[in-house]
Order: C-alpha cells, then sequence, then structure tokens
C-alpha cells in the first residue's frame, strides 16, 4: 500500500475524515487535525507502517508528512 493511502486510511479510522478529501497539498489545520490528533495519528503511523518518528518537526501537509515517512523507510 503507498504511503499516502496509509495515511488516508489512518485519517479515517482516527478522525472520520473522508480520503476522498485528502490530498497532499491537505494542510492538518484545513483538515481539522488538532495537536493532540497528531499526537495520535503519529502513533498509529508508526504501527502501521514499522518506523520510529522520533520527534518531526515542520508537517503542516500530508504531503510533508509522507515524504518523512517515505525518508525514514
Amino acid at each position: 500500500m503507498e504511503t499516502i493511502e496509509i495515511v488516508k486510511s489512518v485519517l479515517q479510522d482516527n478522525l472520520d475524515i473522508d480520503p476522498a478529501d485528502v490530498s497532499a497539498d491537505s494542510t492538518f489545520e484545513t483538515l481539522g487535525v488538532d495537536s493532540l490528533d497528531m499526537v495520535e495519528l503519529v502513533c498509529d503511523l508508526e504501527d502501521r507502517c514499522d518506523i520510529e518518528f522520533g520527534e518531526p518537526d515542520g508537517l503542516t501537509t500530508v504531503g510533508s508528512l509522507v515524504d518523512y515517512i517515505e525518508s525514514l523507510r
């Protein structure tokens, strides 16, 4: 499964965000993802992608998150 599809799936499972509303250019702010939601999202993505996030900074869009995950694989 492509990384962006995994992110869309986790957003749908955790926050009921329709995957059709999510693109690489979507910002977490426009999707209504707050800092607490982001912590849960990161934890779930670590499990789903079998990676260790560390302390990511500057991840404001879905695309930047996808790029970061792919850099860790």
